[in-house]
């Protein structure tokens, strides 16, 4: 006879495990937020292996390896060709830097003189000059030391990041399946239809960011063409682009562009000073990236998800506060995920039904099991009732 246990001693081993999990994920804490970022990437690349799929018919693991090998020689060829370069310009930023920091040096040694007001800068050359050498000091041991840990630390990381990455975009139709299957069956197809409507959080939400990066690559780049900025077509949609990297993105690309306008100047306003100029770039950058963060970013990523834009807003800045630029790209969708499973758990604890009586249609790349069943076509329909909608029945 087959032994079933009571049901007391049953939540007291699912308590346990509840607590054994919790202490496990505290434990690994400092892998979460790899994990985390192993999926943004496989979930950005995942719908051009999806394409590659649909065009080619070819297996899910052949287009999601030929995705990612590509994507990894677009980065050591970006890395390779920009990096010299980019060395190059900081390098003479630092020589720039270092004359002017000189040139500032030898006019503080001056007093000024304004009528009976006498200002002696000259107790600043002594800081100006350990500013000016401080290039030149040999690091001690102990920062060598904290160097080398922190960058092999940061080469284990990004092995790992890579690794998972590749197993998810590969192996995800099974991980999904296996998770799913570890629930009792009864409850599966409840799962299902839950993860389709996170699923579809998701990619809503990487529409709105594709929308918000137009709309802000065209604002950038009027902005930039109207005061003269040179190449601010391209400099435009880069910082709509780079807005994918939140906040670190679009200050590279302003730093850029006022670096560029005080090297080269203004095709549209030639009386300006480089200095000037410089200056007026940087403006209407922070304008626009105001205009964004307060109300633009708020507003497309909540309509995308359904959620409120202030809403959007406080998440976005308690992110950024909390758990820096990651926190910040995948808080939303995260939050919009957290409303329906919460939305469920709510229904299954009072009683209600689970899910709404909508029928989500299943597509032709979706398997049978994900179809998600109407709740009355789930329990035979009410009375014999055709499961479908009066529209489609007749």
């Amino acid at each position: 006879m087959q032994r079933i246990w009571p049901a007391p001693f049953r939540y007291i081993v699912l308590a346990v495990l509840l607590v054994l999990l919790a202490a496990l994920i505290w434990y690994v804490r400092s892998l979460l937020r790899p994990l985390l970022a192993a999926g943004v990437i496989a979930y950005v690349l995942s719908p051009a292996a999806g394409f590659l799929m649909g065009r080619f018919q070819i297996s899910r693991r052949f287009a999601a390896t030929i995705v990612y090998v590509l994507t990894l020689a677009v980065l050591v060829l970006l890395i390779g060709t920009l990096a010299p370069v980019v060395l190059d310009q900081i390098q003479s930023i630092r020589t720039d830097l270092q004359s002017a920091l000189a040139e500032l040096q030898n006019l503080l040694a001056v007093p000024f003189q304004f009528g009976a007001f006498r200002l002696d800068l000259r107790l600043l050359a002594p800081a100006l000059a350990v500013l000016l050498n401080r290039g030149s000091i040999v690091p001690q041991p102990s920062q060598a030391l904290r160097f080398l840990e922190m960058t092999s630390r940061g080469v284990v990381w990004t092995v790992v990041v890579m690794v998972v990455v590749y197993y998810l975009m590969t192996e995800w139709d099974d991980l999904r399946r296996w998770i799913i299957g570890l629930a009792p069956p009864s409850e599966q197809s409840d799962l299902w239809r839950l993860y389709l409507q996170i699923r579809q959080v998701w990619v809503q939400y990487l529409r709105g960011q594709l929308r918000l990066i137009l709309i802000l690559g065209v604002l950038y780049s009027i902005g930039w063409e109207i005061i003269g900025l040179p190449g601010a077509l391209a400099l435009g949609f880069l910082a709509g682009l780079l807005n994918l990297i939140p906040e670190l993105g679009p200050a590279a690309i302003g730093f850029l562009a006022t670096l560029i306008a005080y090297l080269e100047g203004s095709h549209v306003l030639p009386w300006m000073p480089n200095i000037g100029f410089a200056a007026l770039t940087l403006g209407v950058y922070l304008l626009i990236n105001t205009f964004k963060s307060v109300w633009l970013q708020p507003r497309i990523l909540g309509r995308s998800v359904l959620l409120h834009e202030g809403l959007v807003f406080v998440a976005i800045v308690g992110a950024l506060v909390l758990n820096g630029i990651l926190g910040v790209l995948v808080v939303v969708p995260l939050l919009a995920s957290a409303i329906i499973v919460g939305k469920y758990l709510r229904r299954r604890l009072l009683g209600l039904p689970p899910f709404d009586e909508d029928i989500i249609e299943p597509s032709a790349s979706t398997p049978a099991a994900e179809a998600a069943v109407p709740l009355e076509a789930a329990a035979g329909g009410p009375e014999g009732a055709s499961p479908l909608p009066k529209k489609k029945q007749e």
